[in-house]
């Protein structure tokens, strides 16, 4: 008994050790080369966009290159009727916003803006306001807040009346101010989100607002809700304050592939 239980041990040893070699696959068989290659992907190849220092990526949309309003008109019809000179859009106030003739979903946003350097008597809210809104809805505020106090949630680089930017990022007044926006508009299914929006700013180079959940429309007054709708124009606010724009250029983004290998 003794003798057949070592010879089928040892029968045993003998398939698990074939076994193993049968579980030594093709993939053991290939170099670290060939294995690595495996997961590279080819397919599909990123368009080329040329983007020199300081000028616009070749395949951006520019809004305002300093010569005139022609991507814009007024929210109430006709012409913008803002002021251009000097390679800069300025608002003309009591004329009412102005928004792009163009509609947006997903972009990547460049605008640079500048505040009055006379703040005499101004404070708060009233020191130089404007805004952008996102798709005509969702507000990434404009204000001087160079030593300016105000609420938190209302002040440059908030997603006004929401969130709070990470840090004050403000030069003084009369100094150029740059936004990079990253834009990821909602989406709805008929008259339902079924995924909100999503801002990233950079103010002056400096992050302050990372990845933010938009909560629905701009209020004023209320809490913020969503309503269903589907790419729309960006809007510039006339807040009544001389805030002056330059080099504006927008960039529709889409989604990045996925690669797997589950």
């Amino acid at each position: 008994m003794k003798m057949h239980s070592i010879g089928l041990i040892t029968l045993t040893a003998g398939i698990g050790a074939l076994s193993a070699c049968a579980m030594a696959t093709d993939d053991d068989r290939l170099t670290r080369e060939q294995q690595a290659a495996k997961t590279e992907v080819w397919k599909p190849v990123p368009p080329v966009v040329e983007a020199k220092a300081g000028d616009v990526p070749s395949d951006a949309v520019v809004l305002f290159d300093g010569t005139d309003l022609s991507a814009w008109e007024s929210v109430n019809g006709g012409d913008a009727q803002w002021t251009v000179g000097n390679g800069t859009m300025t608002v003309k106030p009591g004329t009412g916003d102005i928004k792009t003739k163009e509609s947006f979903c997903d972009i990547q946003l460049h605008f640079e803006w500048k505040t009055p350097t006379d703040v005499a008597g101004l404070e708060g809210q009233q020191r130089n306001n404007s805004g952008i809104f996102l798709q005509q809805r969702y507000e990434i505020q404009v204000l001087d807040s160079y030593n300016n106090k105000t609420y938190p949630n209302g002040q440059a680089g908030s997603v006004y009346k929401q969130t709070i930017p990470l840090v004050n990022a403000m030069r003084e007044p009369g100094e150029w101010q740059e936004y990079d926006i990253i834009f990821n508009a909602p989406e709805f299914d008929g008259e339902e989100l079924v995924k909100p929006g999503y801002v990233t700013v950079l103010h002056n180079g400096v992050l302050v607002q990372n990845h933010t959940e938009i909560l629905g429309k701009t209020e004023w007054i209320g809490p913020a809700s969503y309503e269903a709708h589907g790419c729309a124009p960006l809007q510039l606010q006339d807040h009544s304050n001389p805030v002056s724009f330059r080099n504006i250029w927008v960039r529709e983004i889409g989604d990045n592939h996925v690669t797997r290998f589950d």
